[in-house]
């Protein structure tokens, strides 16, 4: 949670995604939504008694969604593993207040006004601040109370947890030493060549393989489809726009773009009253009227020393962060032009425009046609979509469906569930295709909501079902298993008859490669099977190579350990390999508690 609120927190470029985050809030809050869905808030699971509601698990979903970390074709996936994580972090609140673990509202308070990412440029923390970053991570101040204290709950837990796993000194020395072993070895290739003869497979064979793989050779349940998809865009290509749309548009984006904005600040209380600093910008207004540049004036008269000597430049500002009084000063401004005073929580303020963060009318020329196109065939896309559902429900076929609504009749060759591509590979087409009316009664599917552009309706052509392939239509594919098989086992054969002659002496190998002081994560031009059996052969005695085989991805290596040298224990308390073994400790404690409670605890999904 602290971290979606970290991500928007930093900088005054951080308080501009904020601010558009804000602004995408204000048609689609996480308050609104609990309000929506807070109608519908039936239990989806119990945890000893305990509800898991439908609304905490959308809330959640629709968090990871707004905030990017899901994608909405997931949505479904996502609903799962929220659920499966809702009902854990049940188990370890239930488990915390048994164990008597709480925090106070005084220590949530204090908490909370001492996290970075709440306190202003001073270091103090700001109401402000806290509102708005609360905003953009989806959360209300009571929510974000609730969730934190549950977080610190569970934090306690599981540092208690993890406190309780250590390693002694000895330990990570022997890791360290392992860790930063190295090995000397040599190592031969051996592949198809090196066999005196090549293998034979006999129809037996291929007949034995192929029992023994079946299941390697199935079908799937395969569909043939028939489908037409209505396209708002194709229906805009065909829109003639002229240039009054396109500059209109222009226009609207302009008074809507981010502003670039630098301000002159006087604060009042203390130090000067209010009709002070009103007094001393009016005079501020008039040494700018005579020519004076806004920057050096910031520099000279602003309160806000974190940019006064930048210009007074506060970055680029999107509409809605600052407040109503600041966006209707600044999005009433031009290029170049300042404000009249400006009143906010922090002070007086004279604005000034310096840049309007957006593209000149000919590089937006094709996305300003797009959207008037798109605009312009609204209407008659929806009544194409409406004449698509209400047609294609009682219609034996597609085809004159096509003509009527100005779609192609497109077909498909044999395709099953995961071998789909293109648009028959999007997010519920081929569920539809598989459902029992479209497959087995033979209707049209319902229409299909690709996007918010995109509709689509399909037919069943034809169907079969899964089956297990016959030998004569996979032949080629099982001879060359079995061939590749045979080559394998000769090699492991000869391999063995090598290893054995090297151990007693009667046979030597010339065409060693050599690898020095390798380490366990030796590069790529050495294969990992080799390097890896290099590792886990016993150590050489008495200065007599240690010998091995080990298969590879094009057949099987020799390998003769020559020398093994000892690793560095000076940095054992920094090793990698000991501080991994810590952490996996740790988590393999909050797994076991985990277990353990979800054996013992009464779960039911609703």
């Amino acid at each position: 949670m602290l971290q979606r609120i970290r991500d928007r927190s930093t900088s005054w470029g951080a308080k501009i995604i904020i601010g558009a985050v804000i602004a995408t809030m204000a048609l689609f809050g996480v308050d609104s939504l609990v309000g929506l869905l807070s109608s519908g808030g039936d239990d989806v699971a119990t945890v000893n008694g305990q509800s898991i509601t439908r609304q905490q698990v959308e809330v959640q979903v629709q968090r990871a969604i707004r905030s990017g970390q899901v994608p909405p074709e997931q949505e479904r996936q996502l609903r799962g593993q929220v659920l499966d994580q809702l009902i854990r972090t049940s188990l370890l609140d239930q488990y915390a207040e048994e164990g008597g673990l709480h925090l106070s509202e005084g220590q949530l308070d204090n908490l909370i006004v001492t996290l970075p990412e709440f306190q202003d440029q001073d270091g103090k923390f700001s109401r402000e601040l806290f509102k708005n970053r609360l905003a953009s991570a989806g959360y209300t101040p009571l929510a974000f109370r609730a969730q934190l204290r549950d977080d610190m709950q569970r934090q306690q837990l599981q540092q208690g947890l993890s406190s309780s796993e250590f390693m002694l000194d000895d330990e990570k020395q022997r890791l360290a030493a392992l860790q930063n072993q190295t090995r000397s070895y040599r190592y031969q290739q051996l592949d198809a060549s090196d066999l005196e003869e090549a293998s034979q497979v006999s129809q037996a064979d291929l007949e034995a393989y192929y029992q023994d793989h079946r299941d390697d050779y199935q079908r799937p349940e395969q569909v043939k489809l028939a489908y037409l998809v209505l396209d708002r865009r194709e229906l805009a290509d065909q829109v003639e726009v002229d240039d009054d749309q396109l500059r209109s548009l222009y226009a609207e984006r302009v008074s809507e773009a981010d502003r670039r904005v630098s301000h002159i600040m006087l604060t009042f209380g203390d130090q000067r009253t209010r009709e002070e600093a009103v007094a001393a910008l009016k005079k501020v207004k008039e040494r700018l009227a005579a020519g004076e540049s806004f920057a050096s004036l910031a520099a000279e008269v602003s309160d806000d020393t974190s940019t006064s000597d930048s210009g007074g430049d506060l970055g680029v500002i999107s509409r809605g962060f600052f407040g109503d009084a600041f966006d209707s000063a600044v999005y009433s401004l031009d290029q170049g032009q300042v404000s009249d005073i400006v009143e906010t929580d922090n002070g007086l303020h004279l604005l000034k425009v310096t840049e309007i963060e957006i593209p000149s009318f000919e590089e937006l020329r094709g996305e300003l046609r797009d959207q008037a196109a798109l605009a312009d065939v609204d209407d008659l896309f929806n009544e194409r979509v409406q004449q698509l559902i209400d047609e294609s429900f009682a219609a034996d076929d597609l085809a004159s469906i096509a003509k009527d609504v100005g779609a192609e009749l497109q077909t498909s060759d044999w395709v099953s569930a995961d071998s789909a591509e293109g648009v028959l590979a999007e997010p519920g087409v081929m569920d539809a295709a598989f459902t029992k009316d479209v497959l087995e009664e033979g209707f049209n599917s319902e229409v299909i909501e690709l996007d918010q552009d995109r509709r689509m309706v399909l037919r069943v052509r034809d169907h079969r079902p899964a089956t297990t392939l016959e030998l004569d239509e996979v032949r080629d594919r099982v001879s060359a298993a079995v061939e590749k098989l045979k080559v394998q086992e000769a090699l492991t054969a000869l391999a063995e008859k090598r290893v054995a002659a090297l151990r007693d002496g009667s046979q030597q190998v010339v065409d060693w490669q050599r690898v020095e002081s390798a380490t366990r994560q030796s590069g790529s031009n050495v294969p990992a099977a080799v390097n890896g059996l290099a590792f886990r052969l016993p150590n050489p005695e008495d200065g007599a190579p240690v010998y091995g085989q080990t298969a590879t991805q094009n057949g099987v290596a020799l390998v003769a350990l020559d020398a093994v040298q000892e690793g560095d224990v000076s940095d054992a308390s920094e090793s990698r390999v000991a501080q991994l073994v810590e952490r996996l400790r740790a988590q393999a404690a909050v797994s076991g508690l985990l277990e353990q409670l979800q054996n013992d605890a009464e779960i039911e999904r609703l």
